[in-house]
């Protein structure tokens, strides 16, 4: 067990390890959300038109991150030795609500390179522990020297109005801390800061009649990560990172084809040899006592202008050619799609009348990005599922679900029609019916229930059933033959 001073040590040395990822966190994220800032390639563009453009993005990013989080959707755990996915398993995940909220933790890992999931026991309901996907700009976790996998230590770290708060998780044992939120320190002299690091230095959070520390009963550091594309000795990579200098590339461009639009779309005519023409002014009798200058901006918008003069000549400047400015973009947004492995459907907005088998091929770099993916993020809910049942108090299931593996639904896009097909193939060639029942995309409580309507169409119509069967037999004995054949 850790003493009080070791315990605020750690939680200092892990906030400082969150407080070196999270410009990086914060970047993807506003690229995500469109509020990137616009960059510039010189400082007389930025000087004349920065403010003009400067809430404006062409959001790429958004589109690269969401294609293959679209496609990853969990259906349940099969345990090692299980025949099924695990019901309970299921059945805790859908109680947390987490069929919606790991779209938002598979969606966190893609645009900033991880998320992580934390299981606790829930004291009303200790069947149903509590399960929820955490941002990665609150939560790190402290491995092994030398490990990728066995935890020391997680802390969750983050600010709710005027207080911060921090959650230390060890495997025997979980400490509470709080302190003031940070305030603008930038007038005060390096004394009165000293101070107020001090004075806001963290401290166990009163809890009430909870103890702090608390004990762990699981055993294990209970929060788990979830890396985007894991290196081996660096930090897991985000899909935005890589998008961000074509994306501000991107809006430059767009920026610069606005501009050439607004000031030489059009062809511009210059007169040479005449003075600027003036109006005259007039008295109240109409006798002319001066004369100003005519108001060129009117002239501009009615398009009309007179001028006399022996030596006047009219001279025009072609129109800027704006499709210079599209095509650079066209390709850009390609080389989005090429190095993000997108499908240019996706990013282009073009749907060609192609066949279903093009569309496939189109679609393979996604599909392949999407189960390395679930590859990767399936080792970590294996362990997540391992918390939740040791947080039930089951360590049997524990271990199976361990070396089980996790039911992904499918990561290509097919039509009814075409999975109708393959799967009255399989069927015919012996697959069981469960297994066609996941394969189609329920989920293992709506197989389940599946199974029971079709137990109860058995025995409410016997001699149909045994038709059935019959006739699924026969036709299996035929596809046999055609194999052997």
């Amino acid at each position: 067990m850790a003493t009080e001073e070791e315990a605020r040590r750690l939680v200092a040395l892990l906030e400082d390890e969150l407080r070196r990822r999270r410009p990086g966190i914060e970047r993807n994220n506003g690229y995500y959300r469109g509020t990137q800032p616009l960059k510039f390639a010189s400082e007389q563009f930025r000087k004349f038109h920065g403010d003009r453009y400067r809430d404006f993005a062409d959001n790429w990013v958004q589109v690269v991150a969401d294609a293959p989080v679209e496609r990853l959707t969990v259906n349940g755990v099969q345990p090692v030795g299980a025949e099924r996915a695990d019901v309970e398993s299921s059945r805790v995940w859908q109680a947390n609500g987490l069929d919606a909220d790991s779209q938002l933790g598979f969606l966190g890992a893609v645009n900033t390179g991880r998320t992580f999931a934390l299981v606790w026991g829930n004291p009303s309901d200790p069947s149903t522990p509590k399960v929820s996907f955490e941002d990665s700009g609150q939560c790190v976790i402290a491995y092994e020297p030398g490990s990728r996998t066995d935890r020391r230590a997680a802390l969750k770290c983050w600010a709710d109005g005027d207080r911060e708060y921090a959650t230390l998780f060890l495997p025997d044992e979980v400490w509470k801390f709080d302190r003031p939120a940070a305030g603008s320190a930038d007038h005060k002299s390096a004394q009165l800061r000293a101070v107020d690091e001090e004075l806001g230095s963290w401290a166990p959070r009163a809890t009430g009649d909870e103890p702090n520390p608390q004990p762990n009963p699981m055993g294990v550091v209970p929060m788990v990560e979830l890396p985007n594309r894991p290196m081996l000795n660096a930090d897991p990579i985000s899909d935005v990172s890589g998008v961000v200098a074509m994306q501000d590339a991107i809006n430059l461009l767009w920026a610069q084809l606005f501009t050439a639009s607004d000031y030489a779309s059009f062809p511009q005519r210059i007169v040479t040899g005449a003075e600027v023409p003036e109006i005259p002014i007039l008295d109240d009798s109409g006798a002319i006592v001066g004369s100003r200058p005519v108001d060129l901006e009117k002239f501009a918008v009615d398009r009309v202008m007179f001028f006399t003069g022996d030596n006047v000549r009219t001279s025009e400047w072609t129109a800027a050619n704006l499709d210079t400015y599209t095509r650079v973009l066209e390709v850009g947004v390609g080389h989005i799609a090429a190095q993000t492995r997108t499908p240019q459907h996706y990013l282009a907005g073009k749907m060609t009348n192609i066949s279903g088998d093009a569309l496939i091929a189109a679609e393979t770099g996604l599909v392949k990005r999407v189960e390395e993916k679930q590859t990767w993020f399936g080792q970590a809910l294996r362990e997540m599922f391992r918390l939740i049942a040791l947080a039930q108090g089951d360590t049997a299931k524990a271990a199976a679900v361990a070396g089980g593996r996790i039911l992904w639904a499918d990561a290509e896009s097919r039509s009814q029609a075409q999975m109708a097909d393959a799967l009255t193939k399989l069927r015919q060639v012996g697959f069981p019916f469960e297994w066609l029942a996941l394969k189609y995309g329920l989920t293992p409580i709506e197989v389940a229930d599946l199974m029971s309507m079709k137990q109860r169409e058995m025995d409410l119509d016997p001699l149909g059933a045994a038709t059935a069967l019959m006739v699924h037999d026969s036709g299996q004995g035929q596809a046999d033959t055609e194999l052997a054949a």
